[in-house]
């Protein structure tokens, strides 16, 4: 048979007759390429135990592929399982959730973290307690001080030569109310 025609994929079941070749597939580089040689040994490694190594290697790998085919039936197995007896992935979600939460609840940090901000949120409402009590007394202050009483003073003054003189009782009139003769002097 000719070498050119021969099937070279290593996973097809009709793999190629193997030729005489002196280099075995273990030994050749990683890279593939033909002409360069064997990757160097660690040192204190001897080609006996390189050898033993590499076929441990192998042997776990197909191990690794076992049980990943393990699981995966396994895996299947139990959402079926899970299927037969109505459970969804929405419940589980929330049964995770709900057990999550608790075990956070019951953990010693959400505890001391929980009273830490409790402490602090019952400080921070007695100091702005205290801040507006001192704002209220402040404003009222103010609004007993002279220069407060002159400005209130400036704009009743303001108001009445804008509005006109009116008692309590006279309602302003609307922008909508026609205009009287009195409120219209002519010039």
């Amino acid at each position: 048979m000719d070498p050119a025609s021969q099937d070279i994929n290593l996973n097809s079941p009709h793999k190629a007759p193997s030729m005489d070749h002196s280099d075995s597939l273990s030994d050749m580089p990683a890279g593939g390429a033909v002409g360069n040689s064997a990757p160097p040994l660690p040192p204190g490694v001897t080609e006996e135990e390189a050898v033993e190594l590499r076929s441990e290697l192998t042997k776990v790998e197909e191990e690794i592929n076992t049980l990943r085919q393990v699981l995966s039936a396994k895996e299947r197995h139990a959402s079926e399982l899970k299927r037969k007896l109505g459970l969804t992935p929405l419940d589980e979600l929330r049964h995770n959730l709900t057990k999550g939460w608790q075990d956070v609840q019951t953990s010693n940090a959400y505890k001391k973290t929980q009273e830490t901000l409790s402490q602090a949120g019952q400080k921070t409402s007695a100091a702005l307690s205290t801040v507006g009590t001192a704002i209220s007394r402040k404003l009222g202050d103010m609004r007993n001080s002279p220069t407060f009483k002159s400005f209130e003073d400036r704009v009743g003054n303001l108001k009445t030569k804008v509005v006109g003189p009116r008692g309590n009782g006279d309602a302003a009139g609307s922008p909508s109310d026609p205009p009287s003769a009195q409120d219209n002097p002519p010039f």
